[in-house]
């Protein structure tokens, strides 16, 4: 009897260790209540308001023009040139949206710049660029795409979002880019991406990939909100948004269960479709 009762304590104590080690990994960053508010139920035009056709190219200057015209919330990606410009692109290599063979990191902004975007005249635009075009009307997402130089493209976009006048939040994939900004600019709303330990496998190792998949780096970076792949979260996300991180999704498009998503969620990045503004 005594041995199956210090058995039954060993377990709970076991179990209780592990979920109160769990509750440290996953547990958000404190509120920031007047900024989180500008995004409550923001319907975010994912890479501007873009076209299937790509007849308006994703993270144009058209695709952004659209969207504020729209009213929509603006979500876009920002890396590096090769002489360290800030520009708006998601993807690492050219290929799919410019046609051309390479990285993105390894043309000056001078060369990119004569690129079309998917067969068009629109071209790669500077973040400088974006900026000003929106002039605060609208919220924006600003991811800080994972590269070589991530502390530098923190410091360099830093400057450029603070003296932008408008609401804008950060976000990334990187648990580190995330980190730098609760350092440095802990008054910045701030969202951890995430999407299930599949998603990863195709770039990181297996047991990384879970670890970024069950948000396990929030105790590096205490994000404000959790930016997750339109699938039913993992416990551990879950147990963060009941610890108070708000709730985004991507990416939700017209076959999507479009008013369960929003329902559920505090933001949406959509495209293909056109919501209103606010839901």
């Amino acid at each position: 009897m005594m041995i199956a009762l210090k058995i039954l304590v060993t377990v709970i104590c076991i179990v209780a260790v592990l979920f109160l080690l769990e509750l440290f990994l996953v547990l958000p960053g404190g509120k920031l209540k007047k900024e989180s508010e500008k995004f409550y139920h923001v319907n975010f035009a994912h890479r501007g308001l873009h076209t299937k056709d790509m007849s308006v190219p994703e993270n144009s200057m058209a695709a952004f023009k659209a969207a504020v015209d729209a009213g929509y919330g603006i979500e876009l990606d920002i890396q590096f040139s090769k002489d360290d410009q800030i520009v708006v692109f998601h993807d690492e290599t050219l290929n799919r949206v410019c046609g051309v063979d390479g990285r993105l990191d390894a043309f000056t902004y001078d060369e990119l710049k004569k690129m079309g975007l998917s067969g068009t005249d629109e071209h790669i635009p500077l973040f400088s660029e974006v900026l000003e075009l929106i002039d605060g009307r609208v919220p924006l997402l600003v991811e800080l795409k994972s590269c070589r130089k991530n502390k530098l493209l923190c410091e360099k976009a830093l400057p450029m979002l603070r003296a932008y006048k408008g609401d804008f939040c950060i976000e990334s994939f990187s648990p580190i880019i995330v980190k730098w900004f609760r350092k440095n600019a802990p008054d910045i709303l701030r969202g951890q991406l995430s999407a299930p330990v599949d998603d990863f496998r195709e770039y990181i190792p297996a047991f990384i990939a879970f670890i970024l998949s069950r948000c396990f780096t929030n105790f590096l970076s205490r994000p404000h909100f959790i930016s997750y792949n339109k699938v039913k979260p993992p416990m551990s996300v879950r147990l963060s948004e009941k610890l108070g991180a708000m709730r985004y999704v991507w990416t939700v498009r017209p076959a999507d269960d479009i008013r369960t998503l929003e329902k559920i969620n505090d933001a949406v990045i959509f495209e293909y479709y056109t919501p209103e503004a606010k839901y």
